[in-house]
């Protein structure tokens, strides 16, 4: 598995930028320019290969693994100079749905010194609505997205930059090819099985995206991409996709009765073959949303890939908002929340040579968990450390990777009582020392402000060297804090149990 923790700098360093889209239906990339906050895409690279089609009971076959690895062998080669956190690579629905993902992850990491972030489909919809809405202006209007892709269907309503609601359904070209059309032949019964079936899944977030209302709606992403370009090259209508228009593609699909002898112009070849089932989602859509026009947008997943890595340099990062959003969602005290981060980012400077934590994305990840620990004690004090873990690992969480978001429950859960507890994701073994010191790091200033007294701040200094950690505090202090002593004597001997040894003075 890739390793989670980026060496970068808060200031946005970078020229040149990249986002690399791993989709169940095509591997895409895109290189984009830099230049006085502007982005200025100089290249762009894809490859159909079809992932999800490997996907047999949950698990990616080799041909279509050495597919997508022989994919990014060639997309290695362009971003080979590019440094780290200059390049984000996400995985969408194939790689959510593989039980084996992280096997292929490993190769890919053998191939590219880039790390690859499984993200999760509402944060799939979320970063392609800001793709669209960077790159169309729809002024105060409120707007439907709706991105067809392999694996999965993402469903946007937002007004400007801000999303309302946002869905992904487990529903996709590729899929429903293999469901409906998986001999390449097109017939007006097994299309109207796809309608069918696509307007099935739509049922689940029908009512509610009715009754929230759009003054238009947006396409993005391949199948609507090659509908809109047909409408287009036939000179079928000036106002990009209506019902008349896919009936005329529905006709001319039937007509042809095969993907292989589909005639249109506009429609690339290797579309062909999933082409017949995107229309058919895209069918449903119209039905049950009862879209009478749908425009077309260049923007999607990756150029909010690219706004994204913007934004967390430009004191905009998403995360952050997810954060302060959960402290009073789940009313955090945020005055013993701001005074555990503190002391645990002033141990953290203490020990990050010592323990090699140099990495931006370590600190990040011990800010959050310090503003987050006590996140579960809304549910219940009794094992609230597990509760928060469970909030943290199975929330939407906007802007944060899956990866990202275990490695959060993972020090929230550890926060207390036993230090061995862990979760069923399964991290790399440089990762997994990276978090067991910062969770001791964690735990420690946790102890340190168990008397919960506002503006008292320990002053301590840390030494580190291996599965060591040595804390002296000023003279006295300790004496005038039995409960903290008790408290010391205790995170020792649990320590103990995984090799760490824990001294003070």
């Amino acid at each position: 598995m890739q390793s989670l923790f980026l060496q970068q700098s808060h200031d946005f360093p970078f020229e040149k930028i990249a986002a690399i889209d791993l989709g169940s239906n095509s591997f895409h990339m895109v290189i984009a320019q830099v230049t006085h906050g502007q982005l200025r895409i100089t290249s762009e690279f894809g490859e159909k290969v079809q992932l999800a089609a490997g996907l047999n009971h949950g698990v990616l076959d080799e041909e279509s693994q050495q597919r997508g690895l022989d994919c990014l062998a060639q997309f290695a080669q362009v971003i080979e100079d590019m440094p780290a956190g200059s390049v984000r690579v996400v995985g969408t629905n194939a790689l959510r749905a593989a039980k084996n993902r992280y096997d292929f992850i490993g190769k890919a990491m053998d191939i590219m010194s880039h790390p690859v972030e499984i993200i999760a489909g509402r944060e799939e919809a979320r970063l392609i609505y800001v793709g669209v809405s960077k790159t169309m202006d729809h002024g105060e209007s409120k707007r439907l997205v709706v991105d067809i892709g392999g694996g999965s269907t993402e469903f946007i309503i937002g007004k400007q930059l801000e999303p309302i609601l946002t869905e992904s359904l487990h529903m996709g070209c590729v899929n429903f090819r293999q469901r409906f059309f998986a001999d390449g032949v097109i017939t007006k019964s097994n299309f109207q099985k796809a309608v069918t079936a696509a307007r099935l899944e739509l049922l689940s977030i029908q009512d509610d995206y009715l009754d929230e209302q759009w003054d238009v709606a947006i396409g993005s992403s391949g199948t609507i991409k090659a509908a809109f370009n047909i409408i287009k090259e036939n000179g079928w209508s000036k106002k990009g996709i209506t019902p008349k228009t896919l009936k005329q593609i529905q006709k001319a699909l039937l007509d042809a009765g095969h993907a292989d002898k589909i005639d249109l112009p506009g429609l690339k070849p290797e579309r062909k073959n999933t082409f017949a089932a995107g229309i058919a989602i895209l069918t449903a859509v119209f039905e049950c949303f009862d879209i009478k026009q749908m425009d077309f947008s260049v923007g999607a997943l990756r150029e909010g890939v690219l706004y994204d890595i913007m934004g967390r340099y430009a004191e905009s990062d998403i995360r952050e908002r997810t954060v302060n959003y959960m402290l009073n969602q789940y009313h955090i005290d945020t005055e013993q929340a701001k005074l555990v981060t503190h002391t645990a980012l002033s141990a953290l400077a203490q020990v990050q040579d010592s323990w090699q934590l140099n990495s931006i994305s370590s600190e990040d990840l011990l800010r959050w968990a310090g503003l987050l620990h006590e996140v579960g004690v809304g549910i219940s004090h009794s094992r609230y450390h597990k509760h928060g873990a469970y909030i943290i690992g199975e929330s939407d969480m906007p802007g944060f990777s899956q990866q990202e978001q275990q490695a959060l429950a993972n020090l929230i859960l550890r926060h207390r009582r036993k230090f061995t507890q862990s979760l069923e994701y399964k991290f790399t073994k440089s990762d997994q020392q990276d978090l067991d010191r910062l969770s001791i790091l964690l735990r420690l200033s946790i102890l340190l402000h168990n008397d919960r007294k506002e503006g008292d701040m320990p002053i301590f200094t840390l030494k580190a060297e291996g599965k060591s950690l040595h804390a002296e505090f000023l003279p006295d202090w300790l004496d005038s804090r039995p409960l903290t002593l008790a408290n010391l004597q205790r995170e020792a001997d649990y320590l103990s149990s995984d090799g760490y040894t824990l001294t003070f003075s």
